[in-house]
């Protein structure tokens, strides 16, 4: 039923098509699209949910150990995990992509909105409207002059008074003086554009300082068992994490020895017994001008030492394991860290041994703190502090796999080539030992011993403790600081700074001066109403007169 000229008609306009963007007209869809702000909320949120798996996985970069300790809790698992890049979340492709789309983003949208800003800056409060009393916050008043001649003057001068004022209030004002009308038109608020503005540059100065501070920055692990000393060197470390300017070539001297590691638990039959109170790293530094210093590190209390901050991880035994030949030679003498595995200190580590023996053997230990036997007969801790410490070890022999120069983990043991000598179903007891004991190792291969480390024998200091230290340098730090301070102001502001405009107008009338006062908000402004009511106010107040009001509207 449509005219036969209508645009669909095929048969009249057969040759009509929509136009064809092409190239250049898809890459400039593509770049505003990009380019907005919706685009810029959705990447953002996209980036805080792109980092959530960083708390949920253990990340290479802080926590190696927990890597490790995770590839052997889920080994199907983890190979899946790792392409994914779940372990390496913020250097990851994906995160990565979604970071500098942000970025790109965000400088998209602050270009233009910047000049915007800056040219609405040097305008002009614009003209006022006819019929203020459109507007939904509107006042107005009559003045009556005794002669009916002055009311054009006495008009002019009360919007003169108003423009004063309002200025005196942080308006910028202009006079549109119309034929007989009297008006000014004045606004404010153009610091919470100005205030939204500096909230983005400062992401887009966070995600610079972030990025750029990360490639001259780096973070290492270092466990230090009590009595031993870290060298600030690029060997010394069990870990490193180098930005991408960073070689390890440049870094701080110092030397940091651990010299006691206290920890206090609850007492058993206390609230929360066993839980540890305090964790405190006593050390002893030589800094970086040769002087000699003691000081303390405790969780969320890191030590700074040069540009480098010292941060305190974790702890754990390490008990010192001496194994002698069968002519009672020491061929390994070391204080393990062993790994905890529960919170009452039930701890894993390894002993490897490359030489010295007939052949090459390796042990896998477990720590009790304070011993306690199940009634299936596996062994359990039920305290963490040193109060009955046992030591369990099964042996295997085989290779350790490292004669062809491959690094392994000191933490872990590949047993699928070796053979297992005790413990499991070979139905030999496992080596158990406490503290100053010594057994035998199988095959007559030797002797092996738990060194009690207390000068007095006291079974509380008989095993070493260790720390778990981590390096950071991170030159981004102060300002990303100053950055997130800066954001959080121009947020501040954009969100408390209201945007208003305000008329006022007046219109002689034979006797009669005819004032109209009307306000408007972009955007949520609840308060107005009453911001206009004092205008209105103070403006009959500087004028020292008494009006009437003709229409008042709320």
């Amino acid at each position: 039923m449509r005219p036969g000229d209508h645009a669909d008609a095929v048969d009249v306009f057969p040759q009509i098509t929509q136009p064809s963007l092409g190239p250049i007209g898809w890459l400039r869809w593509a770049w505003r699209q990009l380019a907005s702000m919706r685009t810029a909320l959705v990447l953002l949120l996209l980036l805080a949910i792109a980092a959530v798996p960083g708390s949920l996985f253990p990340q290479r970069s802080a926590d190696p150990n927990g890597v490790i300790q995770w590839r052997t809790d889920n080994p199907d698992a983890f190979p899946t995990v790792d392409a994914l890049g779940l372990f390496d979340v913020y250097t990851s492709p994906w995160f990565s992509a979604i970071y500098l789309l942000l970025f790109t983003s965000l400088i998209g949208c602050i270009i233009p909105r910047t000049l915007h800003h800056a040219k609405a800056l040097r305008g002009t409060p614009p003209r006022t409207p006819v019929r203020l009393s459109r507007l939904a916050h509107h006042d107005s008043r009559q003045l009556t002059i005794d002669d009916a001649g002055r009311a054009e003057q006495a008009a002019g001068e009360a919007i003169g008074a108003a423009a004063k004022q309002l200025r005196r209030n942080g308006y910028r004002v202009a006079r549109y003086d119309t034929g007989r009308t009297y008006s000014v038109s004045a606004e404010r608020g153009y610091l919470r554009e100005t205030g939204n503005l500096v909230f983005h540059a400062s992401l887009v100065g966070v995600l610079v300082a972030v990025g750029v501070g990360g490639g001259f920055g780096y973070t290492g692990q270092r466990v230090i068992v009590e009595g031993t000393t870290f060298l600030n060197a690029l060997g010394d470390y069990s870990s490193f994490n180098p930005g991408r300017f960073v070689d390890g070539s440049d870094l701080t001297p110092y030397a940091v020895t651990l010299d006691d590691f206290q920890v206090r638990y609850q007492a058993a039959g206390e609230p929360g017994a066993g839980q540890a109170g305090d964790f405190v790293a006593d050390l002893s530094v030589r800094a970086p001008d040769g002087t000699n210093q003691q000081q303390q590190v405790r969780v969320n209390h890191p030590l700074r030492i040069g540009d480098d901050n010292i941060f305190l991880l974790g702890n754990g035994y390490a008990p010192t394991i001496t194994i002698r030949n069968p002519d009672g030679e020491t061929v390994y003498r070391e204080s393990q860290p062993f790994l905890p595995q529960d919170a009452t200190m039930t701890s894993l580590g390894v002993v490897k041994v490359a030489d010295g023996l007939p052949e090459q053997i390796g042990l896998i230990g477990f720590l009790y703190p304070t011993q306690q036997e199940l009634t299936s007969g596996a062994y359990t801790s039920v305290f963490p502090d040193l109060i009955y410490p046992v030591v369990t070890f099964n042996v295997f022999v085989g290779s350790l796999g490292i004669d062809d120069g491959t690094p392994r983990s000191v933490y872990t043991l590949e047993v699928g080539e070796m053979t297992q000598l005790t413990g499991g179903d070979t139905g030999v007891d496992s080596i158990e030992l406490r503290p100053g004991e010594t057994a035998d190792l199988p095959n007559g291969w030797g002797t092996i011993t738990f060194e009690n480390e207390s000068a007095t024998g006291d079974v509380g200091d008989s095993v070493k403790r260790f720390a778990s230290l981590q390096i950071q340098r991170d030159p981004s730090g102060i300002w990303v600081l100053a950055f997130s301070l800066l954001a959080l102001a121009g947020l501040l502001t954009a969100l408390f700074v209201p945007r208003r405009r305000v008329w006022v107008k007046a219109t002689p009338s034979g006797k009669h001066v005819n004032f109209e006062y009307a306000a408007l908000a972009r955007g949520e402004d609840p308060t107005l109403g009453k911001a206009l009511a004092l205008v209105v106010d103070r403006h009959l107040t500087a004028l020292r007169v008494r009006t009437e009001p003709v229409n008042e509207k709320e």
